[in-house]
Protein backbone atom coordinates (compact mmCIF):
# COMPACT_ATOMS: atom_id res chain seq x y z
CA UNK A 1 0.00 0.00 0.00
CA UNK A 2 1.36 3.39 -0.83
CA UNK A 3 1.36 6.24 1.62
CA UNK A 4 -1.71 7.91 0.05
CA UNK A 5 -3.78 4.78 0.49
CA UNK A 6 -2.59 4.43 4.08
CA UNK A 7 -3.39 8.05 4.81
CA UNK A 8 -6.84 7.73 3.21
CA UNK A 9 -7.50 4.59 5.27
CA UNK A 10 -6.46 6.38 8.46
CA UNK A 11 -8.74 9.29 7.60
CA UNK A 12 -11.65 6.91 6.92
CA UNK A 13 -11.11 5.29 10.32
CA UNK A 14 -11.02 8.68 12.02
CA UNK A 15 -14.20 9.74 10.23
CA UNK A 16 -15.94 6.54 11.30
CA UNK A 17 -14.79 7.00 14.89
CA UNK A 18 -15.99 10.62 14.85
CA UNK A 19 -19.39 9.48 13.51
CA UNK A 20 -19.70 6.97 16.34
CA UNK A 21 -18.81 9.62 18.91
CA UNK A 22 -21.39 11.97 17.39
CA UNK A 23 -24.10 9.28 17.48
CA UNK A 24 -23.36 8.53 21.14
CA UNK A 25 -23.35 12.24 22.00
CA UNK A 26 -26.68 12.77 20.25
CA UNK A 27 -28.21 9.80 22.07
CA UNK A 28 -26.91 11.12 25.40
CA UNK A 29 -28.28 14.58 24.63
CA UNK A 30 -31.69 13.11 23.85
CA UNK A 31 -31.65 11.16 27.11
CA UNK A 32 -30.69 14.25 29.09
CA UNK A 33 -33.39 16.33 27.40
CA UNK A 34 -36.01 13.71 28.31
CA UNK A 35 -34.76 13.68 31.91
CA UNK A 36 -34.94 17.48 32.02
CA UNK A 37 -38.52 17.43 30.74
CA UNK A 38 -39.44 14.78 33.32
CA UNK A 39 -37.89 16.80 36.16
CA UNK A 40 -39.67 19.95 35.01
CA UNK A 41 -42.97 18.05 34.93
CA UNK A 42 -42.36 16.68 38.43
CA UNK A 43 -41.62 20.18 39.72
CA UNK A 44 -44.76 21.54 38.10
CA UNK A 45 -46.78 18.66 39.61
CA UNK A 46 -45.48 19.77 43.03
CA UNK A 47 -46.57 23.32 42.28
CA UNK A 48 -43.03 24.61 41.82
CA UNK A 49 -42.17 26.84 38.91
CA UNK A 50 -38.82 25.57 37.54
CA UNK A 51 -37.71 29.18 37.09
CA UNK A 52 -38.22 29.75 40.84
CA UNK A 53 -36.23 26.69 41.90
CA UNK A 54 -33.44 28.66 43.62
CA UNK A 55 -36.04 30.64 45.57
CA UNK A 56 -37.84 27.42 46.56
CA UNK A 57 -34.58 25.81 47.72
CA UNK A 58 -33.81 28.84 49.91
CA UNK A 59 -37.35 28.74 51.32
CA UNK A 60 -37.01 25.05 52.17
CA UNK A 61 -33.59 25.62 53.77
CA UNK A 62 -35.08 28.36 55.95
CA UNK A 63 -37.97 26.10 56.90
CA UNK A 64 -35.57 23.28 57.83
CA UNK A 65 -33.50 25.61 60.02
CA UNK A 66 -36.65 26.92 61.71
CA UNK A 67 -37.89 23.38 62.42
CA UNK A 68 -34.50 22.32 63.80
CA UNK A 69 -34.53 25.32 66.15
CA UNK A 70 -38.07 24.48 67.28
CA UNK A 71 -37.12 20.86 67.98
CA UNK A 72 -34.02 21.95 69.91
CA UNK A 73 -36.15 24.33 72.02
CA UNK A 74 -38.63 21.56 72.78
CA UNK A 75 -35.98 19.08 73.95
CA UNK A 76 -34.71 19.05 77.50
CA UNK A 77 -31.14 20.27 78.05
CA UNK A 78 -28.27 17.85 77.37
CA UNK A 79 -27.41 17.51 81.07
CA UNK A 80 -30.87 16.06 81.71
CA UNK A 81 -30.80 13.83 78.65
CA UNK A 82 -27.42 12.36 79.48
CA UNK A 83 -27.57 12.46 83.30
CA UNK A 84 -24.67 14.88 83.49
CA UNK A 85 -24.39 17.37 86.31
Amino acid sequence: MNSYEEKIQQLKEKIEKAKNIKIKAEARLETLQKQKEEIIKQLEDMGINPNDLDKEIKRLESEILYLIEEIEKALPPDNILYNNK
